[in-house]
């Protein structure tokens, strides 16, 4: 027997990524009942994610929790939820720049932040991270703007410019830069850069694979070889970066980097989420890539240098992403000089409010015993 339950629910698009946005408040408080709750609205275990509004793709698989925050420094709370598609399970400890774009806009919309006249400046803690996220919001007559004209690779169009700051990224979920201890590892005769700056990630040069680092997301997904081989090395990765077994976990994402093949971009980047290669790149993807420019001996700084990338000081504030589907430009902002100590990284992302109204779904009256839930950690 099923139970027909439904939620406020406003659907946004954050950056290159969609997905509803809830209030906590309107969930239960228990993770488990939350993971059955996403799993029936996304229509998770379908390929089309037939029954619910999930896209069938990983960028719009994606939910956004907010609310008021008890933090007296930030004025909500964010929690990132990363719905599989085709499996039962959510990740909670990921976190999402992305859909990040949106908090702002909707907290606003939702009457969590008063809006004030031409910019409100919404202060975000991510649960994820338990890090502080500025978020810059165009606010003309005290309503959110979503038109201008502003353009960001992946999305079709152009819409109002949001301003993300994020403070403090380094050791976001193991404590350190560099959790191994050191620049570099090699791991299957290949060397990798373990590095934790928003999220942990692991970098490759993508000529060590044998590609040339400017492969489609098409041609890269359709490489099992190369895939079931950057899976082995990711899951070393996470185990040498104190992340314990991450073969249920998406972190750390794998980036393959290789020189770019414009001259105003500092690198050439493939994201992976972590199987799949991302048509663009992530925003916390491309914090850490953009904060290991400047960090010596790493993938991306060996890189960077032989493009001639840097500065005298060896320090890059100014780092631009070449992707698939265009570029990332960031601002890194380094403290007392410290290539290793980053303030903060700042970037521009746009999004959209799609819909707001009730979403249905439908739950077992028992939830499911064998439901996979990875933990907020």
């Amino acid at each position: 027997m099923t139970m027909m339950n439904s939620i406020p629910c406003m659907i946004m698009r954050g950056g290159t990524s969609r997905g509803p946005f809830l209030r906590m408040r309107d969930l239960p408080d228990s993770q488990e009942e939350q993971t059955e709750i996403l799993l029936n609205l996304m229509g998770s275990g379908h390929a089309l994610q037939i029954d619910g509004i999930g896209g069938g793709d990983p960028l719009t698989s994606k939910v956004a929790i907010v609310e008021r925050s008890s933090d007296p420094e930030a004025d909500v709370d964010y929690l990132f939820a990363q719905v599989d598609v085709l499996n039962r399970r959510v990740d909670f400890n990921p976190n999402c720049g992305n859909m990040l774009s949106a908090v702002g806009p909707y907290a606003i919309e939702t009457g969590l932040v008063e809006p004030q006249e031409g910019t409100t400046i919404v202060r975000v803690r991510n649960l994820n991270t338990q890090r502080l996220i500025e978020c810059h919001v165009p606010t003309p007559g005290r309503q959110v703007a979503y038109e201008g004209d502003t353009r960001i690779s992946g999305v079709p169009g152009c819409a109002a410019g949001i301003q993300l700051s994020f403070l403090d990224i380094v050791g976001t979920k193991t404590g350190a830069l560099l959790p191994t201890g050191q620049a570099t590892d090699t791991i299957d005769g290949i060397e990798v850069t373990c590095l934790d700056a928003a999220t942990p990630i692991m970098m490759v040069n993508a000529a060590d694979l044998g590609l040339s680092g400017r492969e489609s997301p098409a041609e890269l997904d359709d490489r099992p070889a190369m895939l079931k081989r950057l899976e082995m090395i990711r899951r070393e990765a996470g185990r040498r970066m104190g992340l314990g077994d991450v073969s249920q976990s998406v972190l750390p994402k794998p980036v393959l980097l290789s020189a770019p093949s414009s001259d105003t971009a500092t690198l050439c980047t493939r994201y992976f989420v972590p199987h799949r290669c991302h048509k663009a790149i992530a925003v916390t993807g491309a914090i850490a890539v953009a904060t290991a420019v400047s960090v010596p001996g790493t993938v991306a700084n060996r890189i960077a240098i032989g493009a001639e990338k840097l500065s005298a000081a060896g320090r890059l504030s100014q780092v631009r992403l070449e992707h698939p589907s265009g570029f990332i430009d960031l601002d890194v902002e380094h403290r007392n000089e410290n290539a290793c100590d980053i303030a903060r990284v700042s970037l521009i992302r746009t999004a959209r409010k799609i819909m707001s109204g009730t979403i249905f779904y439908s739950l077992p009256a028992t939830p499911s015993l064998d439901t996979l839930t990875s933990k907020a950690s």
